[in-house]
């Protein structure tokens, strides 16, 4: 039994492209402490790491034969160290960035190389791409994803643009979901923890035919907050969400494979509010937070985000070398919440919202696989609606509602194939093809006194902005690369991709101050030249895999809000999103496992970034011109270095299998905005650790986990209104304390 629950945990290890002497110093420590290692493990029988599969180039491929730098975490692997949301994912791949967005519980905030999107609002487009079963998630609302019936979650970093295509320029995230099988399996698992933690999985499937699967998962999650909202006794940073999943799979003939998909989710946690930094002024009587996840609000307290999503996916093997597939896809969600930007019960900047937005998408994909060469082919459709509107509440005297939709229809053609030419060498090449039609209608209105976006009632004062605006977007992303397979377990490659993010129209674009708001702006470009390793030393026990890289960051989307006094006494806020920045980002990933014995595990990652502006040039309002303020301005959310060093030990005895682990994440110094600010918080690192229990007969297992177990505080987001015109309203939001749980699960 000690190796039914073994799975492998793929890790990194990294030092930048600057620092070419800590690389070799980092490769060589690994290679002397095996050597040591290799030693004391004299006598271990058949000591090995298991194999990885990944689907990075859209069929399943073994990860150390894939030159792509991806991270492939399995069923087994989340279950054991506790990884119960897709952010956690962030801490076993180097220069990622996965987190919950300020002011809700399931909005995801994800950044990759130091590309991302900080900025949830509709109509503005990830830099990361976020997938469950290939299907493309479009928004980050509700992508917070909570694992479960999970097979693995892959990352891929760098530019993904020729496979992947939409707004992958960071890299892409992909969520699969556990394969039918056709037998008769059930599991059950409930959670007790930390703040009434309260959670509930059951999946089974079964065969309803020789030829015809179906299979089912549900989960609840709850848990009371880390804080209150103290002037109304509500819980802060809680958790209230429901989501499940069906799945059918209909084997129509040997050839020929039918799958059908459906996913619904519904999060009614409480609106996050964020832990004020300076005292107010407006609302001296308010009772002060002790806690950083404490705060006072001024509005409702509800929220609610619902995401739900079918697919139906055919698949035809044409013959023994190809295979046609058929991809078709409806996604929804709907978000109303209330968001308090000064955490006061006096209506300082109070913002209530909602999002709706819907997309269908069709690819169909031509793939040939023989021994020489290996082809991806395709065309994909998209078409995608996302509408909303957000009040912005100004001392409860006057509401300026921004609001409208953007149409999104987007066609692209890509293939990419791979030819080996000889037992060595093989190349790569690629390419794909995309055309974005965008039409957006965007208003901004001012009304008396407070108004709710879907209230039709109010007292309208005047009118901000008012047009309608089209524009086309097209782009080819090319991929060229070379592979070099030194030996049996050592393979080398160097690549170079392109990848592009979509332009689109500010939706929160103000003409009374700028009158050039309704301009579109532009996509966004990077070329990334990467050089990498995948290796296997000791006979299969030792596993590192490395990538140097560097990337040229051109014509990036930068968002900038600020409060500005139009008038005396009357105060808004401002927005642009304008082309200004281009950039270098350089860095290196490096990422290494070893089986120390049959039944101990360690692993390390390091991600170390060199990332620069060289020019950010923007309209500054208050100046009335062009400033240029790279020599100010630093990435956000992307530290300088990402690590961590985990372990697994194995224990078998005759009562069960107990499995160990723990880890140290470690995350450096981060800056939450382009622009320095006081929110800005130190590194910091998170230990974790749990132990698992499986029975002999394989039913039954119980874990106690632990996070963040040194309880450390650390702030990763917030918003930023200093000053006297919005009551000096600068808001932190914060990690997770530490949390205790036990789960006890059974299946069959």
């Amino acid at each position: 039994m000690a190796n039914n629950y073994k799975i492998n945990a793929t890790h990194k290890f990294s030092r930048t492209l600057l620092k070419p002497s800590l690389v070799a110093l980092a490769i060589s420590g690994c290679f002397a402490g095996t050597v040591l290692a290799q030693e004391t493990a004299k006598g271990a029988d058949d000591v090995k790491l298991e194999r990885i599969e990944v689907t990075a180039r859209r069929t399943v491929e073994n990860l150390q034969e894939v030159p792509v730098a991806v991270t492939s975490l399995g069923e087994e692997e989340l279950a054991q160290r506790g990884m119960d949301n897709i952010t956690a994912v962030a801490q076993f791949s180097p220069n990622t960035t996965l987190q919950v967005s300020r002011g809700t519980n399931s909005t995801l905030t994800a950044y990759i190389r130091g590309i991302g999107q900080q900025d949830p609002l509709w109509g503005f487009e990830p830099g990361v791409g976020i997938y469950i079963d290939d299907v493309y998630m479009a928004r980050p609302q509700g992508a917070a994803l909570d694992v479960y019936d999970v097979e693995r979650i892959e990352v891929l970093r760098g530019p993904q643009g020729t496979l992947y295509g939409r707004n992958t320029i960071g890299g892409a995230v992909k969520y699969v979901t556990k394969q039918l099988t056709g037998e008769n399996e059930f599991a059950v698992r409930g959670t007790l923890g930390t703040k009434s933690q309260r959670d509930l999985k059951i999946s089974g499937q079964t065969a309803l035919a020789d030829n015809l699967f179906i299979s089912g998962a549900f989960a609840n999650f709850n848990r009371d907050g880390f804080g209150k909202f103290l002037n109304t006794g509500d819980d802060n940073y809680n958790k209230e969400l429901m989501t499940g999943r069906v799945s059918v799979q209909w084997n129509v003939a040997d050839n020929f494979r039918l799958a059908l998909n459906a996913d619904k989710t519904v999060d009614e946690s409480n609106p996050r509010g964020g832990f004020r930094l300076f005292p107010s002024a407006l609302a001296p009587t308010d009772t002060q937070p002790t806690s950083v996840y404490d705060a006072n609000i001024s509005m409702p307290v509800t929220n609610k985000v619902e995401t739900e999503g079918q697919s139906l996916t055919m698949t035809l093997d044409l013959s023994e070398n190809w295979t046609l597939k058929s991809v078709t896809a409806h996604r929804e969600g709907k978000t109303d919440t209330n968001i308090d930007f000064d955490s006061t019960t006096f209506p300082t900047l109070d913002i209530p919202a909602f999002y709706e937005d819907t997309q269908v998408s069709q690819e169909l994909q031509l793939m040939y696989s023989d021994d020489k060469l290996k082809v991806a082919s395709g065309l994909y459709y998209y078409d995608g609606e996302a509408c909303g509107a957000f009040g912005q509440v100004v001392y409860g005297a006057s509401t300026t509602e921004n609001g409208g939709c953007v149409q999104t229809d987007s066609i692209a053609a890509y293939a990419q194939g791979s030819y080996q030419l000889d037992d060595k060498w093989s190349l790569t090449f690629g390419g794909r093809y995309t055309k974005d039609d965008k039409e957006a209608d965007v208003y901004r209105y001012v009304y008396a006194g407070y108004k709710f976006p879907r209230d039709p009632n109010g007292v309208y004062l005047a009118t901000q902005t008012e047009f309608t605006g089209k524009e086309s977007f097209s782009h080819f992303s090319p991929r060229i690369g070379a592979e070099y397979q030194y030996s049996r377990d050592l393979m080398l490659y160097g690549s170079y991709t392109d990848g592009f993010k979509s332009g689109g129209f500010d939706m929160r674009a103000n003409q009374a101050i700028n009158p050039d708001a309704s301009k579109p702006y532009q996509e966004e470009t990077v070329d990334t030249f990467e050089l990498g390793m995948k290796s296997e030393w000791l006979d299969q026990r030792l596993r590192v895999n490395a990538s140097v890289f560097m990337s040229s960051y051109d014509d990036m989307q930068v968002t900038v809000q600020r409060a500005v006094e139009t008038s005396p006494g009357v105060v808004t806020v401002a927005s642009q999103v304008l082309n200004a920045a281009s950039a270098d980002i350089n860095g290196v990933e490096l990422e290494a496992q070893f089986a120390v014995t049959n039944d101990f595990e360690l692993s390390m990652i390091v991600g170390y970034l060199d990332a620069s502006f060289n020019k950010v040039e923007f309209f500054d309002p208050t100046q009335q011109k062009v400033v240029d303020v790279s020599n100010v301005w630093a990435f956000a959310n992307t530290p300088e270095l990402t690590a961590t060093l985990a372990g697994k030990y194995s224990i078998a005895t005759e009562i069960g299998e107990f499995v160990i682990t723990a880890n140290m994440a470690h995350r450096s110094e981060t800056q939450i905005f382009e622009v320095p600010s006081v929110l800005d918080y130190g590194g910091y690192s998170v230990f974790n650790a749990g132990v698992n229990w499986y029975s002999n007969d394989g039913h039954w297992d119980v874990a106690l986990q632990g996070k963040n177990l040194g309880d450390k505080q650390a702030r990763i987001a917030g918003y930023n209104f200093a000053g006297p015109a919005l009551d000096n309203s600068v808001l932190g939001f914060y990690i997770d304390p530490r949390t205790i749980s036990l789960s006890v699960g059974y299946r069959f």
